[in-house]
């Protein structure tokens, strides 16, 4: 029998991303991305760290990887090239720790906050869904990411896009054209222009 609300699968998305990120070359990594805090080689410190951080709360194996607040440093790669082996492991990793029902049940920890665990998976696919376009727009490469991920963060953006405070994760939602596609309103509730280019 079907299940009525299936669980969400990040694996699309983290597949998508490992796809984009095995097209970055190293003359890439300094470039611009729609966070204007972080060049290329930062955002894919972020994804790594929010892959190992999403994972830990998935398992409830909660300590520094799930307590720390994301913004206290700059995420950053090394230089030993590392991360193009790393990455892939670690969205792996998240994808298969969603998979489990029991990830989405109780409490759990990410970034220093504590919630329900249900939660913690809708912003996880949401992190993973968003910054998969920064970095498709940031390095030139085109973006398709999964249905179902974006219906998931359109529901959890649209509530509130437009009173966000400054010092919320996403600023407030950028006017769009009425009848854009599902994917520009999702990145305009994000606080991002969906023309941008670096």
């Amino acid at each position: 029998m079907a299940t009525e609300n299936p669980l969400p699968d990040f694996g699309p998305v983290t597949r998508g991303i490992v796809l984009l990120a095995a097209n970055v070359g190293d003359d890439r990594l300094a470039g611009p991305t729609p966070c204007p805090e972080y060049q290329v080689r930062n955002l894919l410190g972020h994804l790594l760290g929010l892959s190992v951080a999403f994972r830990d709360a998935a398992r409830k194996d909660l300590g520094p990887t799930t307590g720390t607040d994301p913004g206290t440093q700059l995420p950053d790669i090394d230089d030993d090239g590392q991360w193009r082996a790393q990455l892939p492991e670690r969205l792996d990793e998240v994808a298969a720790a969603w998979r489990d029902p029991a990830a989405w049940e109780g409490m759990t920890q990410a970034g220093g906050f504590t919630f329900p665990a249900a939660d913690a998976g809708r912003v996880a696919l949401n992190e993973l869904t968003i910054h998969g376009w920064d970095l498709a727009r940031a390095t030139g490469q085109p973006y398709a990411p999964d249905p179902v991920a974006l219906e998931s963060s359109l529901a959890m953006l649209a509530p509130g896009a437009r009173d966000r405070p400054a010092d919320a994760p996403f600023g407030p939602a950028v006017d769009i054209p009425e009848g854009s596609p599902l994917l520009d309103r999702v990145i305009a509730l994000s606080g991002r222009n969906p023309a941008w280019t670096p």
